[in-house]
């Protein structure tokens, strides 16, 4: 048996000794399969985060684009016994390479960690065309890490931006909350600067969901960065972890950490 699989084995026992007073996020986030994420819990917070966006263990969750799964670690065995979780991803069928390519490792990854993963449905994403991320109605949260950007990057702008919110609005309870978490672009820099450089005008953002009909309820400071002056050569991709120039200036950039970011929490309004 390989290493990953004895992890596997090791976090099934541990869920299910915890299965009646429910898993913390805590113990979730120190098991050996996300040995690999653990270097990131210092800059997303996860356990925090989800704090703050009060995910329960009983609750429908749709993650947005979770990409390798980072979140999705720690989301999967938390609601796998009376939750369930909605995964919305990449159009396996997309002409995008790179979408095509993380769906397949994120769907091997469900296979390889069923036994902890427990309860996950894989839909697909790609606003304005695929918004049936979950039935209507159904999910207490929508989840939302560092991909606004993302849409208003990709020839979309506010139609794409407000086409998800919409679908995310659509998919709540009443009363439902949508978190954001995405990169922070300084209010006094220009709107232009969201073009290309991965950063977003908080301002924006909340004026977008609330066009979708949200309300904001909060926004937290607990994944801002003051180091990060959101003006890099390479945008935010500049900073860790993919430090895209290299080794130029590596150890600057490094002491920088990642990005400064927003942490927003939306109700649908019952």
């Amino acid at each position: 048996m390989n290493a990953r699989k004895i992890a596997i084995a090791l976090l099934s026992i541990t869920l299910i000794a915890c299965s009646e007073s429910d898993v913390s996020f805590e113990t979730i986030m120190s098991s050996d399969h996300r040995t690999s994420d653990q270097v990131r819990d210092q800059y997303r917070k996860p356990n925090v985060t989800l704090e703050f966006f009060d995910v329960q263990p009983n609750h429908t969750v749709v993650e947005i684009w979770p990409g390798g799964g980072w979140y999705t670690r720690i989301l999967a065995p938390y609601l796998k016994d009376k939750g369930q979780l909605y995964a919305a991803h990449f159009d396996k069928d997309s002409s995008v390479e790179f979408f095509k390519r993380s769906r397949r490792s994120f769907e091997q990854d469900l296979q390889e960690l069923a036994d902890v993963y427990g309860n996950v449905t894989v839909t697909t994403f790609h606003p304005p065309e695929q918004v049936d991320i979950a039935p209507a109605g159904s999910a207490d949260r929508v989840l939302t890490f560092r991909n606004v950007h993302n849409w208003y990057m990709r020839g979309g702008g506010d139609e794409k931006v407000l086409a998800a919110f919409k679908a995310f609005y659509k998919t709540l309870k009443p009363g439902g909350l949508l978190g954001v978490v995405d990169h922070r672009l300084p209010e006094d820099m220009p709107a232009e600067a969201m073009n290309a450089s991965g950063y977003m005008h908080q301002s924006y953002v909340i004026a977008m969901a609330e066009r979708a009909g949200f309300k904001l309820l909060e926004a937290s400071e607990l994944n801002a960065n003051p180091a990060d002056t959101a003006d890099h050569p390479k945008g935010v991709w500049t900073l860790p972890p993919n430090l895209r120039l290299g080794e130029e200036d590596k150890e600057k950039y490094q002491s920088i950490g990642e990005s400064d970011r927003m942490t927003l929490k939306f109700v649908k309004p019952e």
